[in-house]
């Protein structure tokens, strides 16, 4: 062998290594951090007219709300992703249950504004009740609300 052909396999081997070490530089810094999500559940029961307590989220994070309505004939369910900014607003944005479906979006602290319908009918929706929390309300006037909201962060 020549002193052209050695001089290359030493050249190919020092790139090959280089490339391995540069890889695995890169994949050991581009693994992912793992977190265990934080989740609260709430359930209610809701006569026509009826609020739930005030339901606060995580501050400062988004927070997936999910919420469900179970009772028969007006089953559904409706999901947003929430903001909350202590003493001044929830903000949001989601999908309201069908068949009413469309994008549910804004920003309030103000008492009664609609957030997202969890029913098949319009009837059961979360609302704002203050900057800080929100409130399952059941607008019907018929029957009885029953379910459950998710959140998680």
């Amino acid at each position: 062998m020549n002193y052209r052909s050695k001089l290359s396999r030493v050249v190919t081997l020092f790139v090959a290594v280089f490339v391995a070490a540069s890889t695995l530089a890169v994949v050991a810094n581009a693994a992912p951090t793992l977190l265990t999500p934080h989740k609260a559940y709430y359930s209610y029961n809701l006569s026509p007219g009826g609020y739930s307590a005030a339901i606060t989220p995580a501050s400062g994070t988004a927070v997936s709300v999910m919420g469900t309505q179970t009772a028969n004939g007006f089953r559904g369910v409706g999901q947003v992703s929430m903001l909350h900014i202590p003493g001044q607003f929830l903000e949001w944005v989601g999908l309201e249950s069908a068949p009413l479906t469309k994008i549910t979006s804004n920003y309030s602290s103000t008492f009664g504004t609609h957030i997202v319908y969890l029913d098949w009918d319009g009837s059961v929706d979360l609302e704002v009740f203050n900057a800080d929390s929100f409130v399952v309300h059941n607008n019907g006037s018929i029957s009885t609300a029953k379910g459950n909201v998710t959140l998680i962060w």
